[in-house]
């Protein structure tokens, strides 16, 4: 149990900080993380980054 509620605060943002990380995709070709999500040809999810172009499913 934490002493404070600042230690617990400071526990439950580094929790939603690594969470947040954790699910952000990066470009395979570059490594932006300027990904957009799109629609695929036969209804599947496609990504292509903004920064380079470079498009995966």
């Amino acid at each position: 149990m934490p002493a404070s509620i600042r230690e617990e605060v400071d526990h439950l943002l580094g929790a939603a900080f690594t969470r947040d990380m954790s699910t952000r995709l990066s470009c395979p070709s570059c490594g932006s993380a300027h990904v957009a999500q799109m629609l695929g040809d036969n209804g599947g999810v496609s990504y292509v980054c903004t920064a380079c172009g470079h498009s995966w499913s």
